[in-house]
C-alpha cells in the first residue's frame, strides 16, 4: 500500500488502526498517510437558530482537529509524514468519496469489535464503508 487513507474519531479503535499504519510503513518507508476526521453536519434546528453556518463550520472544524489529537501523536513519534484532513458531510460516504479523490490504495480504519449481528442491526460506520468504497478496506480491531 503506498497511500493510505486513515479515518480517525479519536477512540482507542482508531488509535488501533494508526499503529497498524505505522507497522505498514516500516515495510512502505515512502507511504503517504491522509490522515481524516468526518464530522457529521450539523441539522439541528435549535442549532442552526442561533449560529450562523460559518460559526457551526468552525466549531466542527474545532472539534475534528481535536479528534486527530492522539493520531496525530503517534505518526509524529513513529516519524511519519501525513496530511491531516477533517471534512464535514455524511461520514461513511465522504471516507468513501475522499479515499476515490485522493487516489488512495487502501483504507485502514479502525472498529470497535461489534459482532456481525450487532453490525447487521446497527449498520456502523466501517461496515458502510466496505459497502462504499472501491478501495480495499483494512478493519483493524
Amino acid at each position: 500500500m503506498r497511500k493510505a487513507l486513515v479515518p480517525v474519531d479519536g477512540s482507542s479503535s482508531s488509535d488501533h488502526a494508526v499503529r497498524h499504519v505505522i507497522s505498514l510503513a516500516g515495510i512502505c518507508p515512502a507511504m503517504e498517510v491522509i490522515l481524516l476526521n468526518v464530522q457529521p453536519v450539523v441539522d439541528d434546528w435549535e442549532v442552526r437558530r442561533f449560529l450562523k453556518k460559518e460559526e457551526i463550520e468552525a466549531m466542527e472544524t474545532s472539534k475534528g482537529g481535536d479528534a486527530l489529537q492522539s493520531a496525530r501523536g503517534l505518526l509524529d513519534a513513529a516519524g511519519i509524514r501525513y496530511a491531516p484532513t477533517v471534512l464535514i458531510g455524511p461520514v461513511a460516504e465522504t471516507i468513501a468519496r475522499t479515499a476515490a479523490d485522493q487516489g488512495c490504495d487502501g483504507i485502514v480504519m479502525g472498529t470497535r469489535g461489534m459482532g456481525a449481528a450487532a453490525s447487521a442491526l446497527l449498520g456502523s460506520v466501517a461496515s458502510q464503508v466496505i459497502h462504499l468504497s472501491a478501495a480495499p478496506v483494512t478493519l483493524v480491531k
